[in-house]
């Protein structure tokens, strides 16, 4: 049953019609009033773009419930800004995303940008990954999704940080634990498929699917490969301090 408590934003980058933002917003009734803001199609890699050069159209669906012919980032900021002006916030949780996001993953993820735009506007948030492809098991992943907000309401994240939220495609019951996690490497390799179409003109998909990752220990990919939920800060401060102390060291 839903709570009249805290309000919740929920955002993903598949879709507003995904079952991922579905289970997702189903699941967080239970901590408080939850709104979804989320794009009208799907919008997977489109990082932490912000549209500038049109309007943007919002949709209600239904209670609580809109969509916006825009990126996850967009979603966020129209939420909070418009559709949500003056309500407080108290969490923001994007996801579940229909497959992983580990790695540089998260340069290119619209699911893990909509956590970002929700941390730069002052809200602890949260990005949830669900590591597949088919066969979705999204009530596993809601499950560790609603167990992580209800610690971030109940204890905060540090400034500038959001959790960025991996589980395995696989039964509760092998679930080996949850680990606390960095960033690891990824391995893309040849990832521009080249085809022709009927009239003999070249076209290219950009793919990503096929890739491998670096063996770092104490990261997210090795905590998956290991059947283990991923959860990994990331602060926002980009800034390499090591090689900034290096740098100032030149002379000009």
């Amino acid at each position: 049953m839903e709570s009249d408590g805290p309000v919740i934003l929920v955002s993903n980058d598949d879709g507003v019609r995904s079952e991922g933002v579905e289970a997702l917003a189903e699941v967080l009734k239970e901590l408080g009033t939850v709104y979804v803001v989320a794009p009208d199609r799907e919008r997977s890699a489109a990082s932490h773009s912000l549209t500038l050069t049109h309007p943007l159209r919002v949709e209600r669906l239904g209670p609580r419930v809109y969509s916006v012919d825009g990126t996850p980032t967009d979603c966020v900021n129209l939420g909070v800004n418009g559709i949500l002006r003056g309500k407080k916030i108290e969490l923001l949780v994007s996801g579940i995303n229909k497959g992983a996001n580990l790695g540089d993953d998260i340069t290119y993820s619209g699911t893990v940008s909509a956590a970002m735009e929700g941390t730069l506007l002052g809200i602890p948030s949260v990005a949830v990954s669900l590591v597949t492809r088919s066969k979705f098991r999204f009530d596993v992943a809601a499950e560790f999704a609603l167990a992580v907000a209800q610690k971030v309401m109940r204890k905060g994240l540090p400034d500038d940080t959001l959790l960025n939220v991996n589980v395995p495609n696989v039964g509760r019951e092998e679930i080996r634990g949850v680990r606390m996690t960095r960033m690891g490497k990824r391995i893309y390799g040849d990832i521009i498929v080249e085809k022709r179409d009927p009239r003999g003109r070249k076209y290219y998909w950009i793919g990503g699917d096929h890739h491998r990752g670096e063996e770092v220990p104490g990261s997210d990919l090795e905590a998956i490969d290991e059947n283990c939920v991923s959860i990994t800060p990331i602060h926002l401060d980009l800034t390499h301090y090591g090689a900034l102390r290096a740098l100032r060291k030149w002379t000009w």
